[in-house]
């Protein structure tokens, strides 16, 4: 009589992960598409403007606050305590980009000033030239 040996499977315990890795690829993908998208800002075509460059701390960045009763102050090129309109900080502004592109610039704005204050000085800043404008907190 002829005897057949079988051979006996092992048992595979091993998880095939590409299926995993080829999910996972596709919402990278995704999420690196959509995520530039839904960062909102104000699109502006900012105008060139020859100007003279305001001395300036060079390491510092430049602070323009906005005070409870909705008046600009900038502690760059003249008196930091001196309200000022918006024209004169955005031509302010004009001029220390024109000296430092990569000038900081921050905004100070007191609590009790209306949020739209806030926003339209930073408007007014990103018309002005400014890239990036970062915000003062405590």
């Amino acid at each position: 009589m002829i005897r057949r040996h079988r051979k006996t499977r092992k048992l595979n315990a091993e998880i095939n992960v590409v299926p995993y890795i080829d999910v996972m690829m596709v919402l990278l993908v995704i999420f690196m598409i959509t995520a530039p998208m839904l960062t909102q800002g104000v699109q502006v075509e900012l105008p060139k403007a020859a100007a003279e460059p305001v001395d300036d701390k060079d390491k510092e960045p430049v602070i323009i606050t906005v005070n409870a009763k909705q008046e600009y102050f900038i502690d760059v090129g003249g008196d930091p305590e001196e309200p000022l309109d918006a024209e004169t900080v955005s031509e302010r502004v004009r001029k220390i980009l024109a000296a430092n592109e990569d000038k900081m610039l921050l905004v100070r704005g007191d609590k009790n000033v209306d949020y739209d204050a806030v926003v339209q000085l930073m408007v007014l800043l990103q018309q002005s030239g400014a890239g990036t404008v970062g915000l003062v907190t405590e």
